[in-house]
């Protein structure tokens, strides 16, 4: 992606980026909360039911809890900010702290080696108990010696199958001789691995290969590989009993490893492996998806360490594959057209390129030899005109020649391209006629929404369905008698995991007094706006539509606008019925035109600015939504909400109902707040100022080598209602998973030395909100997987302590730091599903089942929650893991906190199955893609109040990376643009 001139800032920020005069007050810090969770006595004591359970487990002070960064002599070279006497319900009632015990600075790790994760405090005792079983297997753990053997193929092999088959050729011949009878397992890779020593340190072998796609009639090719192996280790197995049995807290990555490569070793020889799954059409009939793709049926297979010990993790999955077919018909399902008689158009060539680069197709036009290729371009010329040297002096011949004279085959469609495999310097011609595609390939780039909604009916199963797929799976690999796993002492139950879960009771939700229904609590994590108003419902004057429907006629848009103007006032905002502006039809393709018509129209009216568009879609608007948005927000300040044809015909109260929730929080209101956080009954939340930040990477499609990731971070600006949030977005490296911008110091020639950043900004700005420093930080952070885990918190933590001492000296609240995962493959199946009272109605486990034993991590701080109904296919629990906490959250308190907080998703009246600032954060980088297409306005970029908010860092963070900044949002949609 070129460079561009960097603009004002490489960070688009969603909050008011505040220069603020004043200075900061010290103000008495409160006593650190006690080991058992409960925070100092609170001057009006709340009810009971903020006490945690006698009967709660407890554990010793984890290493980690209670650390500072030491930065006291430190002063801030930045404006500080002043903290304000508290005016909110929520006092405490402050003690005074003992130096001895707390005022003790302790730094805080700088690499992994120092790092341990939060332990366990204990198990849950909040909610109903129930049983339910998760799709893992016990291991039992192996008794031998587990060694691994370095292995060196020369000439060297890019191809993990070709060293496989090389391995496996080396196994067949000397397996009884020089091997000790021993059968190894091999990553395809450097490492060989064995139950017990082989009977040398090293040895050299010598292997030939027969290449079989040489065809049956005639002589085949032989290739010679030497092969040496090499003694490299011996697998700790006691270290890996002791990290199971909670002993030890550092997990033995190799043994773990060498587990999981031998009981994938004869899957890998069966099926298709890719990543940690493997794929047949034997599994299950290939579905056509369209295009030329199909999906195919496999399953996913981990080991993973858990309390229960070793156990083998399985699910079923599905992915998109390129289909077997003759390449002429594969561009004809791709072009959707007759490609034998019509000639290709430039647009076609592209198309076809873009589809077939890096495919291996084989040539059928040799009879039984099948030499496989990999496309690397599409001839310009048709196949007719195509012409080449075929010696030295420059002797010309057409392929169409060649072909005939060499295989005796006949080009019939001579008006299409050539295929062009190999390199660039010696790139040959292949007729599409004389291709086919081989099969096993994966389709790695971005499928289209016809494809997406035809993969989704393939792998969305019922939980009971999915469950017996999953059974099946395991007793057709017959673990049992599996060679490598006999010969590595490995056994598997074929017997789901019994698991004993809770399930955490709803919280009780507060909507406004002047309803009829001043509360509600929901049920199966659902509920109705019915008889309720919004809490805060807010004011709409001045609004006007767009209709860039073809097929929706004005008097239907006017009625469709009444019709949502009477339920927003019905849920309890006040909804001017009219629009300024008369409703306004215009074509898809000229939406900036029109935008701004409406937008000027509107201003001269008054004179006012619109508070509110509402815009009717296509139902199929391709990259109309994208625009639009990117328009509203980058450029006019406009807020806006788009509602498809179908809707606008159907007029569903529920639909309409569900709008008026979005317009409500698109205007500043809330729609409900927690009963528990107005009545300051939320432990560690509502003891002191507290602010919940939630943190995702997006990253580009695969096949998008030069489109930045984007980073966003959410956190919630009231307190102690938890409930509003102001967000920050920015564009950083390519696949880059650590967020960048979290703190940032750059050189001001005025100024100096200048501190900013996405955390320093939202802790200004609930400061802001709120009249109130936050004391302590809950920081949900979506989107990391386990590799990470080291990585992502020794940066970002250390990125949130700097921001917090860049704002004053010895300003260091409490974090507890946790990570979101939903792209796991443990699922949770009620123990009986013909026990109606233990599900949902699409059967799947009931919202608000919690789990933090058996199929949990050994010793460190997890749990799996599903807290969210299942719509359908089967329910995909969130698993949580706490990876530091200085806050000594209690499980039961974690767990209840994260459950409430999904009730209070603005945007629909069900529980949601991932805590909101997390989900909140991932919608706002979604949203942020869109200001990346179709081209970079720098207009934009420069315009408006959000011009200034770079503070001049960011336009140097940008440039240094090589990251278009994105452009600058109007300060009206920074708060509210996550709400979509």
């Amino acid at each position: 992606m070129p460079i561009r001139q960097m603009k004002e800032s490489s960070e688009q920020h969603l909050v008011i980026k505040s220069h603020l005069q004043n200075t900061m007050n010290t103000v008495q810090r409160p006593p650190k909360t006690a080991q058992n969770g409960k925070g100092p006595p609170q001057a009006h004591e709340p009810h009971n039911n903020t006490k945690q359970p006698h009967n709660q487990a407890t554990s010793p002070p984890s290493k980690n809890r209670g650390r500072r960064r030491g930065r006291g002599g430190k002063k801030s070279d930045q404006l500080d900010v002043c903290m304000r006497p508290s005016s909110r319900p929520c006092t405490v009632a402050h003690k005074p702290v003992n130096q001895a015990s707390c005022g003790m600075e302790m730094g805080f790790p700088t690499s992994s080696k120092s790092l341990n994760f939060a332990p366990r405090p204990g198990y849950g005792q909040v909610g109903t108990k129930c049983i339910v079983k998760a799709n893992h297997f016990f291991a039992q753990l192996p008794d031998k010696d587990l060694n691994q053997y370095d292995v060196t193929i020369t000439p060297e092999v890019a191809s993990r199958t070709v060293n496989r088959a090389i391995i496996a050729e080396l196994v067949r011949l000397y397996k009884e001789s020089d091997l000790g009878t021993r059968l190894p397992a091999y990553d395809g890779r450097k490492s060989l691995y064995t139950a017990g020593e082989l009977p040398f340190a090293w040895k050299e072998f010598v292997v030939k290969l027969v290449d079989e796609e040489d065809g049956i009639n005639g002589p085949k090719r032989e290739r010679e590989y030497k092969v040496v192996i090499k003694f490299v280790a011996r697998a700790n197995m006691h270290h890996l009993g002791q990290f199971l049995a909670g002993k030890r807290a550092d997990a033995p990555q190799e043994a773990l490893q060498i587990l999981d490569i031998v009981l994938r070793e004869l899957s890998s020889k069966r099926y298709c492996p890719i990543g940690r799954s493997f794929f047949s059409p034997d599994i299950r009939a290939p579905q056509r998806l369209g295009d030329g793709l199909e999906s195919w049926c496999g399953f996913y297979q981990s080991i993973r360490p858990t309390q229960m010990g070793l156990s083998l993790n399985i699910d079923m999955a599905s992915a998109a594959f390129i289909e077997p077919l003759p390449v002429i018909e594969f561009v004809a399902q791709l072009l959707g057209k007759d490609v034998l008689s019509r000639p290709l158009s430039d647009s076609d060539r592209v198309k076809i390129k873009k589809a077939l680069r890096g495919v291996k197709v084989e040539v059928t036009h040799r009879g039984n030899v099948r030499r496989k290729y990999r496309v690397s371009g599409l001839t310009s010329q048709p196949t007719r005109e195509l012409v080449f040297p075929v010696d030295d002096n420059s002797t010309m011949k057409s392929v169409v020649e060649y072909f005939q004279e060499m295989y005796s085959f006949t080009i019939q469609h001579t008006h299409l391209p050539c295929l062009q495999v190999g390199n660039q310097k010696k790139a040959n011609y292949l007729p599409m006629e004389a291709c086919k595609i081989v099969e096993g390939q994966r389709y790695t780039k971005r499928l289209n929404e016809r494809q997406i909604t035809a993969l989704l009916k393939v792998t969305c199963q019922r939980p009971r369905d999915r469950e017996n797929d999953i059974l099946q799976t395991v007793q057709h690999n017959a673990y049992d008698q599996d060679p490598y796993a006999k010969e590595f002492g490995i056994k598997i139950s074929e017997k789901l995991a019994s698991v004993e879960a809770r399930i955490l009771p709803a919280p009780w939700l507060k909507y406004h007094e002047t309803g009829k229904e001043k509360d509600c609590l929901p049920q199966v994590g659902q509920w109705n706006m019915m008889n309720k108003k919004m809490i805060n419902g807010m004011t709409v004057s001045r609004w006007a539509c767009i209709n860039f429907s073809r097929s929706v006629q004005e008097s239907v848009a006017r009625g469709f606008c009444n019709e949502l103007a009477q339920m927003c006032q019905v849920s309890g905002m006040e909804f001017n019925p009219e629009p300024v502006i008369p409703i306004y039809t215009a074509r898809p393709e000229q939406v900036e035109k029109a935008l701004k018509h409406v937008y000027h129209a509107s201003m001269k009216t008054k004179g006012k600015e619109l508070e509110l568009l509402l815009a009717i879609l296509p139902d199929n608007n391709g990259s109309l939504y994208g625009d639009l948005k990117r328009i509203c927000e980058t450029d006019l300040g406009l807020i806006s909400q788009c509602c498809l044809t179908k809707h606008v015909f159907k007029i569903s109260k529920q639909y309409l109902a569900n709008v008026a929730l979005k317009i409500n929080v698109k205007m500043g209101g809330r729609n409900t707040v927690l009963l528990d956080a107005i009545s300051c009954r939320i432990p560690l939340v509502s003891d002191i100022p507290t602010i919940i930040f939630g943190a995702d990477v997006t990253h580009p499609e695969n096949g998008e080598d030069s489109s930045p990731s984007i980073a966003a971070v959410v956190a919630s600006q009231d307190w102690p209602e938890v409930t509003k949030y102001a967000g920050l977005v920015c564009a950083q490296a390519h696949r880059q998973e650590l967020i960048q911008d979290l703190y940032k110091t750059w050189h001001d020639p005025v100024r100096g030395t200048v501190s900013g950043g996405m955390i320093r900004d939202l802790l200004i700005s609930f400061r802001k909100a709120t009249g109130q420093k936050p004391l302590r930080i809950i920081f949900y952070r979506d989107g990391v997987s386990e590799g990470q885990f080291y990585q992502v918190l020794l940066y970002e933590l250390d990125a949130i302590r700097k921001a917090c001492a860049s704002l004053e000296p010895n300003y260091q609240p409490l974090v507890t730091f946790i990570v979101v995962q939903k792209r796991h493959h443990t699922r949770l199946f009620a123990h009986n599903h013909r026990d109606r009272s233990s599900t949902d109605k699409s059967g799947n486990i009931l919202p608000g089942t919690v789990v933090d034993s058996k199929i949990c991590h050994p010793s460190e701080f997890d749990f799996y929650l599903c807290s969210h109904a299942g719509i359908q296919g089967t329910s995909r629990p969130a698993h949580y893991h706490v990876l530091w906490d200085e806050n000594n959250f209690t499980a039961d308190g974690i767990q209840s906190l994260t459950n409430n907080l999904c009730y209070t998703y603005a945007r629909c009246t069900r529980s949601v199955s991932v805590v909101p600032p997390a989900y909140y954060a991932h919608l706002a980088a979604f949203r942020a893609r869109f200001y990346l297409e179709p081209e970079m306005q720098d207009n934009n970029s420069s315009t408006g109040a959000g011009s200034g908010q770079a503070k001049g860092g960011g336009t140097k963070a940008a440039g240094e990376s090589g990251v278009r900044p994105l452009p600058a949002l109007k300060e009206n949609v920074k708060r509210v643009m996550f709400y979509c």
